[in-house]
Order: C-alpha cells, then structure tokens, then sequence
C-alpha cells in the first residue's frame, strides 16, 4: 500500500513538475512578446532641411523602457536619411547599431545608438561606420565618463545628441500602438504634435570629451 501510494504521489508530482514547465515556457515565449507600435510622423526638420512623411512600424522589446523607445524614435527620425534602417532584431542585438545608415551596396554609412552605449561599443562603432551618433537622454557626465574609460577611435568626431528626460516622459503617455505626431526640429527646439497637445523641448549637441 505504502509503495502504491509512494507511486501515486510521485506520478502525480511529475504531471505537476510537467505542468508548470509548459506553463513556465508558455510564460517566457509570453514575456518575450515584443508590442508593435503604428506610428506615422509628419517630420519638419528645419535644421537638416528635411520634409517627410514616415510611416514606422516600432517594436517595443519587453526589456525595453518607453524612453528608450522614444529617443530611438526620435533618433530614426532626426537622421531620417536615404537607406536608414531600425535594426531587425532591435535592441537584443548586441553587436548591430539600433539605427544604421547603408548605402545600395550595403556598406554601412552611419552607427546611429542610443542610450549610454559602452566605450567598448563606441570604439567598436567608430572604426565601423564612417559616422557615429548618438542619442541620449542619460547625464552628460555619465556619459564623459564612460568614453573617457578606455580609448575610442576619432572620439572627437562622435556626436551626441542629448534630449531632456522630462520630454520624452511628457510625450510617453500620449504615444498608443497607433499614434499620428508631427515632428518639428528648428534652432535645437524640438516641438511634438499629438491630437491637440503640443510639447517643446531641446536637442543639444554635446561631445563626449570632458570640457
């Protein structure tokens, strides 16, 4: 009776053991579930010259936070240039830039990152890409001192592009899966349109060298 009942049980926990691990792998394909963004831009970027209408498609990868997303937006927009791309495996991929620059060839032009890339990274996208960029929202300090850890190609010809965090969390709540915004970029003042509500805010051209 006691090896039966022994038997019982250990069948039982092993139905239990499978359950949760279809449920545990059913959760992590779940979480790993990237959320799609319909976001068509009327882009107005005086500074550059540029006039464009974009229709982008943006995925949102779940370790991804909405400032994150915003400035890559941002970033793809304020580059907007022929043979711009998002990278296709978005922000998982480690050794492609977020956003990138090819000519017809496929030679790549431009490294556009975002957020406070490694100066590993950095070193890495110089000697890359011809010209590199980045958009960040992360303290001018923090980010000096990360390119000042080790040494990185042609620093002095990194740009970099800083956006207040205060504006990309003002423009977050208003931004859905199937968003209509005008962009306007004119003298560093960036001014966002969503439904009736319009946002300013600043693009401000930094270097990565301490001053």
């Amino acid at each position: 009776m006691r090896v039966a009942a022994s038997a019982r049980e250990s069948d039982r926990f092993s139905r239990a053991v499978s359950s949760l691990a279809r449920l545990g792998y059913s959760c992590r394909r779940m979480a790993l579930t990237a959320t799609l963004f319909h976001l068509q831009v009327t882009l107005s970027d005086v500074d550059r010259g540029v006039y464009e209408a974009l229709d982008l498609r943006v995925a949102q990868h779940p370790s991804e936070s909405m400032r994150y997303m915003l400035t890559r937006l941002l970033a793809y927009c304020l580059s907007y240039t022929e043979g711009i791309t998002f990278s296709k495996a978005g922000i998982a991929s480690t050794d492609d830039p977020p956003i990138s620059v090819r000519d017809p060839t496929g030679l790549l032009l431009a490294w556009i990152d975002v957020g406070s890339p490694s100066a590993e990274r950095l070193h890495r996208a110089a000697k890359a890409a011809r010209q590199v960029a980045l958009f960040s929202c992360t303290p001018l300090a923090q980010l000096q001192r990360e390119a000042g850890s080790r040494p990185i190609h042609h620093i002095e010809s990194i740009e970099l592009w800083h956006l207040e965090p205060a504006f990309l969390d003002a423009l977050a709540p208003h931004i859905d899966r199937n968003t209509r915004l005008e962009l306007v970029r004119n003298e560093g003042l960036l001014y966002v349109t969503v439904g009736d509500t319009v946002l300013e805010g600043t693009l401000t051209r930094c270097s990565l060298l301490p001053t």
